[in-house]
């Protein structure tokens, strides 16, 4: 079995070097593709690249030449329907290294309809979690310690036999039909942030298997790409572009999904049933508009709104002048909750991300009070299959 790997890359040509490498002389099967998209790098990657493909027949590349940053939302996209030409592809972060023979474990459990993650090892940069190993080996690829890896990867070997877990995570690989048939990333992300967790609630609703092999690894120096590059910050500080792009994604997950990011210990989504939520709030101002607006389908508000809309609107492809309207409108939602806005606190928006998930416990019609809030439940009809395929109708006109 040939994977093609994807890999779009800005700036970072160091760690796309060594990635490449580690995968043409660590993996089973020579032929396989590495797909890469520079990302308008100036940092010689397109030259690299080209004297790369002129050796190497199975290293294909495209290059946006700018000047605007596409992000890997779009390029993993464009790499997979463009340029991939196995059945299989994987998406694959250029600050990765192929443990041996991972790709042996992808064949193993890869089939239509499911998709293998590979474990991460990880130096101690970020909490320990079931889902990973954690070990230092380095965190650049001057100070990298393969010898090291290597032994303890081989010495640790029969631990890891036949072990599998349900997570999904970066790398994944599938099959590119499965991938196209839901529409790939939805570019409500773009250039970057929760795309991954979007698309992973998709797969899910879809039907589709994960599994985490432990016998197939690699090893990640992690968020070289953007949050921690050191070509856009200093060392060990999250960039400010990424601060501002993973604020933006956040809330159109949001407002996609009704709630934030949600999964299991071993990173399994969970994607409670979506409903319909208008909020009829009293005593708004525009500070706490902002803070409201991404956890509603429709807010009934008494504050002016045009200002807001102007400055947010670029920040979204949900149609805001749709779903702000005027508190004395007659109100439409599936559910209503009202509530006074001068008596949140941050209880409150914890009740808002678990909303979702405490109306299919109740499965209650009629009227109920929590907290602060009075809860006018008229139906309960879960809308979250409208989100597997990507369409734009969801965002420019009130589908619920």
């Amino acid at each position: 079995m040939k994977i093609s790997f994807i890999q779009p890359s800005r700036n970072n040509l160091k760690y796309l070097k060594w990635s490449y490498e580690a995968i043409r002389k660590n993996l089973s099967h020579k032929e396989h593709e590495v797909c890469v998209a520079d990302d308008f790098s100036n940092d010689g990657t397109l030259e690299w690249c080209k004297e790369t493909a002129a050796k190497d027949p199975y290293f294909k590349f495209i290059r946006n030449h700018g000047p605007t940053r596409l992000g890997h939302t779009i390029l993993y996209d464009r790499l997979i329907n463009e340029v991939a030409t196995n059945e299989v592809v994987m998406i694959y972060h250029a600050d990765m290294y192929a443990c041996p023979n991972f790709d042996k474990y992808v064949e193993k459990y890869i089939q239509p309809g499911t998709i293998v993650s590979l474990t991460r090892i990880e130096p101690p940069l970020h909490p320990p979690g079931p889902e990973k190993i954690v070990q230092a080996f380095g965190t650049e690829p001057e100070e990298f310690n393969e010898a090291g890896l290597l032994k303890w990867f081989n010495d640790t070997r029969l631990t890891r036999k036949d072990k599998t877990t349900e997570g999904i995570f970066a790398p994944w690989a599938l099959y590119k039909k499965d991938f196209q048939s839901i529409g790939g990333h939805d570019d409500l992300y773009a250039p970057q942030s929760k795309e991954d967790s979007d698309i992973f609630n998709r797969f899910l609703l879809n039907g589709y298997k994960f599994v985490q092999t432990w016998e197939g690894c690699v090893y990640h120096m992690t968020c070289r790409g953007s949050r921690y590059n050191p070509t856009l910050t200093t060392v060990g500080k999250e960039s400010d572009e990424w601060l501002a792009q993973n604020n933006r994604s956040a809330r159109n997950f949001i407002r996609k999904w009704g709630h934030f990011v949600k999964h299991n210990d071993t990173m399994k989504p969970i994607v409670p049933k979506r409903y319909d939520v208008g909020f009829v709030v009293r005593n708004c101002d525009e500070y706490k508009l902002a803070l409201l607006e991404p956890w509603c389908d429709t807010i009934y508000t008494d504050v002016p709104y045009d200002r807001y809309i102007n400055i947010e609107q670029k920040n979204t492809k949900f149609d805001l002048n749709k779903k702000l309207k005027r508190y004395e409108v007659p109100k439409t939602n599936d559910i209503i909750v009202e509530f006074d806005a001068t008596k949140l606190s941050n209880e409150s928006f914890e009740f808002f991300n678990m909303i979702q998930l405490m109306l299919e416990d109740s499965g209650q019609i009629g009227t109920l009070e929590f907290d602060i809030f009075k809860l006018h439940i008229n139906k309960l009809q879960d809308y979250s299959k409208q989100l597997i395929e990507i369409k734009d109708e969801w965002y420019n006109k009130k589908l619920l």
